[in-house]
């Protein structure tokens, strides 16, 4: 009998083991969650608190190419929205990153209406089903509410429904943190924000070429509480200077990558007082006004230079691979500031000249594009415009001699430099085609 019961204990001792080992090498969570806080210190310096340890969030928007995240320097992402957030978590939380996880509220410019109770109360209920299904995910840093519901908006209600919705957030999870995400900051907002949504941890701030000057003009808008900058990257397509013909005119990649080291050592990590940190826009690609304007990818993968500025920011050390730099692109002479008309049909000469800190060669792309005429607000989704082709005459690594398209109108010519590595620079030029 005491044998019986010895083997017994044995084989129950015996699959513990085989089970423990096994959760061991689970490929999901395996922990809790991490109980997150800001707190301010006796200096009036805020900080966030993960685990008890100080956290500066060292993020990026974009949910691909993680290993590559966490080998530039980051510690966090940022969705939109739920959207395959359990494979997103879960990849996050294998790679030992954050997630500021979006809750999408509706917008007015998309025609939800705050003055409708049952709409506003079907949100809520939503939210409430997302809080409750990843409160307890390991990865989790806070909840993003919304972006942006204060574009071009008109009816200041909504931020009844953000207050009532980020006090439930925190009363269903206390151990993660509650944010919105506006679109920029002015002197109305941050006092609406400050008297009608006190439930927020701290404020994330959606910004571009203002983030030059941002601790400075939150300072003046009387918000004195934390912020996030959940948003940044090259001067908005809003905000540059335009042609003739009324296009915005793309900075080189080159360019990007000088304003997004300058803007984080400026701005970003220089506010020591009430920065909590921030996510670069965009860790991954997109088509808005250009494929690349706001992509730190290329639609065919390469990495642009601007993830070399961003391994910067984030380690003070340069990868070991490096991308080309643009030194200069013209058409005919002229540069994308010089108002470019062609004539329909007429031949051109285009130059590009490049140049790499390890003398790595690279090839050169060429690609023509009529100018996009599907241009929302907000970062909605846009239609590509599709390729040109038949418009190159000859090339010669950086020397293009092209035809003009016979259909007068607005276009661009793009150009890119490509490594081995796959490490790109990239510039485009908008130009006009018209009769003489």
């Amino acid at each position: 009998m005491k044998l019986s019961i010895i083997i017994i204990v044995s084989f129950t001792a015996l699959m513990m083991l085989v089970l423990t080992a096994v959760s061991c090498v689970d490929d999901g969570p395996v922990s809790g969650p991490t109980p997150t806080t800001v707190e301010q210190d006796k200096h009036g310096n805020y900080r966030i608190f993960r685990g008890g340890e100080p956290y500066f969030i060292k993020g990026a928007g974009g949910t691909t190419r993680l290993d590559l995240l966490v080998e530039s320097g980051a510690n966090s992402i940022r969705t939109w929205n739920t959207r395959d957030a359990d494979r997103i978590m879960d990849e996050a939380h294998k790679h030992g990153l954050t997630v500021m996880l979006g809750i999408w509220l509706q917008h007015e410019r998309h025609g939800f209406d705050y003055d409708d109770e049952e709409a506003v109360a079907r949100q809520k209920a939503e939210v409430r089903e997302k809080v409750l299904r990843y409160r307890d995910h390991p990865a989790l840093l806070a909840w993003g509410l919304g972006n942006e519901v204060d574009l071009m908006y008109t009816n200041t209600r909504v931020w009844h429904a953000v207050e009532d919705i980020a006090r439930m957030v925190k009363e269903l999870d206390p151990n993660h943190l509650v944010t919105t995400v506006v679109a920029g900051i002015n002197e109305e907002k941050a006092r609406l924000i400050s008297e009608k949504v006190p439930s927020i941890d701290f404020l994330s701030i959606n910004t571009y070429g203002g983030l030059s000057h941002l601790p400075e003009r939150v300072r003046e808008t009387g918000w004195n509480r934390p912020y996030v900058v959940a948003e940044w990257g090259p001067t908005g397509h809003w905000q540059v200077s335009r042609t003739q013909w009324d296009v915005p005119i793309e900075e080189t990649s080159t360019q990007k990558s000088e304003v997004y080291r300058s803007r984080y050592h400026s701005s970003i990590i220089a506010d020591t007082s009430h920065c909590l940190g921030s996510y670069t826009f965009l860790w991954g690609q997109k088509q808005e006004t250009t494929p690349t304007w706001y992509g730190l990818f290329l639609e065919t993968g390469e990495i642009t230079e601007v993830v070399d500025a961003m391994h910067y920011n984030w380690t003070g050390e340069w990868p070991e691979e490096r991308a080309p730099s643009i030194v200069s692109f013209t058409i005919e002479g002229q540069t994308a500031h010089h108002n470019v008309y062609l004539t329909p049909g007429g031949t051109y000469e285009a130059i590009v000249k490049g140049t790499h800190p390890h003398s790595v060669t690279y090839d050169v792309r060429w690609e023509f594009l009529p100018e996009s005429t599907d241009i929302r607000a907000g970062g909605d989704f846009e239609e590509r415009p599709e390729t040109i082709h038949g418009l190159i005459i000859e090339q010669d690594g950086g020397n293009l001699v092209f035809r003009a398209p016979d259909t007068p109108g607005p276009y661009r010519l793009f150009t890119y430099l490509v490594t081995d590595q796959n490490r790109a620079a990239t510039a485009n030029i908008p130009f006009y085609v018209r009769e003489p």
